[in-house]
C-alpha cells in the first residue's frame, strides 16, 4: 500500500461524526477488512462519542483502480479522562470521497499532516524547566 503524501490529490483530514465512524466500522466489517475493530462494541469501549478527525494514510490499488483507503482516526478516549487515541480503519473509496474536508488551504493541510505525524509519535504532557 503506497504512502499518501500531504501534497497528493487523494490526501485529506475530515472531521466525521461518531454516527459516521460506526457506519465506517460496519462496512470494513461487512467487507472483511483487517484494518478495522473487532466489533461495534470493541469501537465503542475505546472511542467516546463525539467527533472524530480523520486523515487519509495509505491507499490499496488492485489493476490501477483503489479498492481501499487506509486512515488514520484521531479520537477522544472513551474513558473520559481528557486523553486521545489514534488508530486505522480502512475505507470504501467511494465514503472516503463523500467526506467533507478541513485541509483545503495549504497551511492548514500542513499544520494538520504535522499534527497526525505527532500523534502517532505519542504525546506527553511536558513539565517546563
Amino acid at each position: 500500500m503506497p504512502l499518501i503524501h500531504s501534497t497528493d490529490p487523494d490526501f485529506r483530514v475530515c472531521q466525521i461524526s461518531f454516527d459516521t465512524l460506526l457506519a465506517i466500522q460496519l462496512e470494513a466489517e461487512e467487507r472483511g477488512w483487517a484494518t478495522r475493530w473487532s466489533s461495534v462494541h470493541a469501537l465503542r469501549s475505546q472511542v467516546k462519542e463525539g467527533s472524530v478527525v480523520l486523515q487519509s494514510l495509505m491507499r490499496e490499488e488492485r489493476g490501477g483502480v483503489v479498492r481501499a483507503y487506509r486512515c488514520l482516526l484521531l479520537f477522544s478516549a472513551a474513558e473520559d479522562d481528557g486523553s486521545g487515541g489514534v488508530a486505522t480503519i480502512d475505507l470504501d473509496p467511494a465514503r472516503f470521497e463523500s467526506l467533507e474536508r478541513l485541509d483545503r488551504d495549504p497551511d492548514v493541510r500542513k499544520a494538520l499532516a504535522r499534527t497526525f505525524s505527532l500523534a502517532m509519535g505519542g504525546i506527553s504532557m511536558v513539565s517546563k524547566n
